[in-house]
């Protein structure tokens, strides 16, 4: 096992499959607007990127497009009125979050998800309790990959962040947390562009698959 005292998961992509939740909506979206319908493995390559990064493919505009904001305005009215319908923890997480449990060692959440969707995901999901700290922009004046708000988690823990281990599927994550002194695991299995490679994001540990990282934490 290893030797940590904390564990801490970025949201989307990392700790919950929440893909198929932005998938439907976009594609709900693209309908009413006679739109040709994107596929889930297209979403998912693009959700790192936001709402903004969604819309920008899905509509082939730019931000400084005069119906970019309403679009994406739209877009997330949608995504909120259906946002825990099939998100859904990866394989095997579970498993780490009851071992955490088990050992007395708390794990939370730091994301760039804004507060307003992660709180309504997390209390449709039942797992807002759960989370010892759930730390998002809005909480932050520095998003990853600046260390604030891994450093505020670690503070609402009464850990250090040494002690602290951070799972996450892009290099922000990993650079957040080594510049908060934490010890990192990039999660191949998240939402990683196609020109992305993990080994290049000198993270300590790169996990491919969600079902390994239990036996890495813990045996």
């Amino acid at each position: 096992m290893l030797d940590f005292k904390a564990l801490l998961f970025d949201l989307d992509g990392t700790l919950l499959n929440t893909a198929p939740d932005f998938s439907g909506a976009i594609n709900i979206q693209l309908a009413r607007h006679g739109r040709e319908q994107l596929a889930e493995s297209a979403v998912r390559s693009t959700v790192t990127h936001g709402s903004a990064g969604l819309i920008q493919k899905a509509f082939s505009i730019d931000p400084d497009h005069p119906e970019f904001e309403t679009l994406r305005e739209e877009f997330l009215a949608l995504y909120l009125a259906n946002i825990a319908d099939r998100t859904a923890l990866f394989e095997g997480l579970q498993t780490v979050l009851d071992n955490c449990v088990d050992r007395g060692l708390p794990w939370g959440i730091v994301t760039n998800k804004p507060w307003k969707y992660t709180r309504a995901l997390l209390n449709q999901l039942g797992m807002a309790e759960q989370s010892a700290t759930t730390i998002c922009p809005d909480h932050v004046s520095q998003s990853k990959p600046d260390p604030e708000s891994l450093f505020l988690a670690c503070s609402e823990l009464s850990v250090a962040p040494g002690d602290c281990i951070f799972v996450g599927d892009h290099l922000r994550d990993i650079q957040a947390g080594r510049n908060a002194g934490m010890r990192t695991i990039a999660a191949g299995w998240g939402y990683i562009e196609a020109s992305q490679s993990i080994a290049n994001w000198q993270a300590d540990w790169v996990v491919e698959k969600s079902p390994d990282l239990n036996p890495l934490l813990f045996l």
